[in-house]
């Protein structure tokens, strides 16, 4: 696995062996994620979620972000997100907790959000309404699952704006619209 472009790019990264902690994202995957967004990303504030080995996040600092936070559950993979971020050469929050939690306490807002959750769970789905909070008016979403996975149309001010789909991965895009006042 590595850094696909920027700054970064072609740094090796890191993952924790078997996927039972972490799944890391396709290249190919990753590559149509940053494209959808590559004009959003100088500059922006990004959040990480499920963040595994931290290839989403280190790939959105290497191509302009200007911070970004990864949120993990497990240890293991915080202290290689950690040792990743060393490689690249960058500095990040990192956050060992789970994203529940950590977006329940959030009081920022994030111009990006990534978001690579385990599969055939409902995640994506359950966490929107939370995530529709901390993203910042004009902000995206990019949510990977299982092909397949339904994705509501709307929640909140977010709406679904397309999905791409990589054999049995899909790519979901939601927008997060500016107040109508």
């Amino acid at each position: 696995m590595r850094v696909i472009a920027g700054t970064a790019r072609g740094t090796r990264l890191a993952t924790l062996a078997g996927d039972d902690v972490t799944r890391p994202t396709v290249d190919r995957v990753k590559e149509g994620m940053f494209s959808a967004v590559q004009f959003m990303l100088e500059g922006a504030r990004v959040l990480d979620l499920f963040s595994g080995s931290g290839q989403l996040g280190i790939e959105a600092l290497s191509r302009g972000a200007a911070y970004c936070v990864f949120v993990e559950t497990d240890s293991g993979a915080c202290k290689m997100i950690s040792r990743n971020l060393q490689a690249a050469d960058m500095e990040a929050d990192v956050v060992q907790m789970p994203a529940e939690s950590y977006l329940s306490a959030c009081r920022e807002q994030f111009d990006v959000i990534v978001l690579d959750p385990p599969y055939h769970h409902g995640t994506v789905q359950a966490l929107l309404p939370m995530l529709d909070r901390v993203l910042a008016p004009g902000g995206v979403i990019m949510a990977e699952t299982e092909y397949g996975a339904p994705m509501p149309e709307t929640c909140g001010r977010l709406h679904r704006k397309k999905q791409y789909k990589y054999g049995t991965v899909a790519l979901t895009r939601y927008e997060k619209g500016f107040d109508e006042e």
